[in-house]
């Protein structure tokens, strides 16, 4: 499953769930902004970065997703941050947040950094750890989703669609929804999205006159265009409209993965002339 798709999307579109994940009110998430870094003349990528909007007595919250062993994951990520700081100098001080499915993926080593660890500058949080999804808060649930074996995951999505009808409003619970049916998408490769919505009643949202006219729009606009160029301009509109990532990439023909990509650049050129 591409978690890190996944991650992204949950991030930039509800910030807020970043900041619950580390036990801060997830309003703060009103001061920053999240985007996707790369570090100029290396190979490094950022996972993301969640960057103080306008204040510098706010930390820069530095985001690793990590759902398969690495050996060496410390030394690259503090190598990363340290060229970010070193490029960019920022006035704000920094912290870290790696996040791992469960303790068994954490294999680095942090002999060479424990004091970012003690002073927990750097902290790591096991999704498995996070506790009972009914009494987590449901931004925090839908992220436990993508760690849940397919058995548990049907019954597990069920309650998240009951629960995000009923504590949310439209706009929120509309996000919520096409997250969660985007994680069933990449757990059941083998089912089609109407075998999925059917399984889990998400059909009611692809009947909504919002969903339908901005897909449509989106649709028509990289039709209109023909070439791959007037696509791929056709994705920020797509996507400010309420789109998901795989959405916009069904109805332009184009890889989720080009998508993505877009989003990423769109996502660090407004963090580039903020600056």
């Amino acid at each position: 499953m591409k978690t890190d798709i996944i991650f992204y999307r949950l991030f930039l579109e509800i910030p807020s769930i970043f900041f619950e994940l580390i036990s801060n009110h997830p309003e703060e998430a009103n001061n920053y902004q999240f985007a996707s870094v790369e570090i100029k003349q290396t190979s490094f990528r950022i996972d993301g970065v969640f960057l103080p909007v306008e204040t510098i007595d706010k930390p820069i919250y530095f985001v690793e997703v990590q759902f398969q062993q690495d050996d060496e994951i410390y030394s690259r990520l503090i190598a990363e941050i340290c060229l970010y700081l070193r490029q960019n100098k920022p006035q704000n001080d920094w912290n870290a947040v790696v996040l791992y499915p469960n303790r068994n993926v954490d294999t680095g080593d942090i002999k060479h950094y424990r004091e970012f660890f003690d002073s927990q500058r750097v902290r790591r949080i096991y999704l498995d750890e996070l506790g009972d999804n009914a009494t987590l808060p449901i931004g925090i649930a839908t992220v436990k989703l993508v760690i849940e074996d397919k058995d548990i995951a049907i019954n597990q999505a069920r309650e998240l669609i009951a629960r995000t009808r009923q504590e949310t409003n439209s706009q929120l619970q509309q996000q919520l929804l096409q997250l969660i049916e985007t994680i069933l998408v990449y757990k059941f490769p083998n089912m089609s999205r109407e075998e999925i919505e059917a399984m889990f009643s998400l059909s009611e949202l692809k009947q909504t006159r919002f969903y339908q006219e901005a897909f449509q729009e989106g649709k028509e606009e990289g039709i209109a265009q023909g070439e791959r160029t007037g696509k791929l301009k056709a994705i920020i509109p797509m996507l400010s409209a309420g789109l998901t990532v795989e959405q916009i990439a069904q109805a332009l023909e184009l890889s989720v993965e080009e998508v993505s990509q877009i989003v990423q650049q769109q996502a660090s050129n407004s963090t580039s002339s903020e600056a």
